[in-house]
């Protein structure tokens, strides 16, 4: 029997391999870090329902769940590259060469930087590197930071950081920018914080962000946004200031902070220095995909799934033959979608080897929807509306190649 390689052993890779385990098939798990979970290691925060999602918890779950299904797991191993010849996905690591006739791509996203003068001192970090370092490695990326940019992510691990008893001086934008682009413009910046009022303990904030419906009511609320930040779990988080420079001989010591236009214009004369010995840059996440590309997947640019997305359909299939995706690499989202997405991926599997499972995909699939509909963190407001157009244009597709 041959094996199904699965790359990326996050939430969608492991449920993807746990999938295909539990019926039988032999599975080997390919990822280059040292440990199981992914991105889902790092995550620690409380639901509506007021339990505790426990990422590292999770993980060993799913890890458990697959030694005992005897899937094989290769950690520490990077794929470099893969190739279809005769019928078989060539996969080449840095270890060894495997083969197979299905390939299932979970292979997750990346953080998206921006740079800012003093970006490149020691004590900048990524938002999510920061957060591996907290809830992962128990260690303090510092005493007293702050983190650039707004979003979805950045919020949630500010509250992820001051868990841990750190001090969090403000969230605040970058300055506006090429590179920074939407990141630095206050009116774009409010959409993402919006999505995460739900998140905040007080019930002021909660009801006010309902009210900002409109463009208009949102351009009202930037423009009286107060200078110093609406505080969210004790944390300011700053929609008229942003961080112009980062400071210090070797190490980070200090922040450039400038009040902004509701534009994201800077006010000469505003500047004032913040003291703290790290800071982290918060981009958001993008979709990564390169060996799609090299698997000869074509790719749109869908700005609700997160960036560029390699076409595939509700059945987590591509347009080559035996090639699955699920999880980030489909659109940014939490890791539950993804964990939901990777039964999808096992059980199309499945079908194209059996030729059965249909009510098992119906329900699987109905279960990606259920649970993206009651994320309690969603990183794309439109992410449906993304969807729909992944559909589109794998319906279009499939009309122009007459299938």
């Amino acid at each position: 029997m041959d094996k199904i390689i699965v790359i990326g052993a996050g939430p969608a890779g492991m449920s993807a391999a746990i999938t295909l385990a539990e019926h039988g098939e032999k599975v080997i798990v390919i990822d280059e870090y040292l440990q199981t979970g992914g991105r889902l290691l790092g995550q620690l925060y409380q639901e509506a329902d007021e339990n505790w999602w426990n990422g590292i918890q999770e993980s060993k779950k799913l890890y458990d769940r697959a030694l005992d299904l005897g899937v094989n797991i290769y950690l520490n191993e990077s794929v470099v590259d893969i190739d279809k010849e005769n019928n078989k996905w060539m996969t080449y690591t840095s270890q060894q060469e495997l083969q197979t006739e299905h390939l299932i791509l979970a292979t997750g996203a990346a953080e998206k930087p921006f740079s800012i003068p003093g970006w490149t001192l020691v004590g900048v970090m990524s938002v999510g590197a920061a957060q591996v370092m907290t809830n992962v490695q128990r260690v303090k990326p510092g005493k007293k930071g702050i983190i650039i940019g707004v979003n979805v992510l950045s919020s949630a691990i500010a509250m992820e950081l001051q868990l841990a008893d750190i001090e969090v001086h403000s969230i605040a934008l970058p300055r506006k920018s090429k590179t920074s682009s939407q990141a630095g413009d206050p009116l774009e910046v409010m959409n993402s914080l919006l999505h995460v009022s739900h998140m905040a303990p007080s019930k002021f904030i909660q009801l006010g962000s309902k009210l900002m419906k409109s463009d208009f009511m949102k351009k009202m609320g930037i423009q009286f946004y107060p200078k110093k930040g609406v505080t969210m779990w004790d944390i300011p988080i700053m929609l008229r200031k942003a961080v112009t420079e980062i400071h210090g001989d070797d190490i980070v010591q200090g922040v450039t902070v400038a009040t902004i236009t509701p534009d994201g214009e800077i006010v000469p004369g505003t500047e004032e220095l913040i003291e703290v010995d790290f800071v982290c840059i918060a981009g958001g996440l993008y979709p990564l995909a390169e060996l799609a590309a090299l698997a000869g997947c074509p790719f749109y640019h869908i700005p609700e799934l997160g960036g560029h997305v390699p076409l595939h359909n509700e059945k987590m299939e591509t347009t080559q033959d035996g090639l699955y995706v699920a999880g980030n690499i489909t659109g940014i989202e939490g890791a539950k979608v993804a964990i939901s997405q990777g039964v999808v991926a096992g059980y199309s599997a499945l079908q194209q080897i059996h030729g059965q499972y249909d009510a098992e995909i119906t329900r699987a699939m109905n279960d990606v929807k259920t649970t993206r509909k009651e994320a309690y963190i969603q990183f794309h407001p439109d992410i449906e509306i993304g969807k729909d157009k992944m559909q589109q244009y794998w319906d279009e597709r499939l009309m122009k190649s007459g299938k």
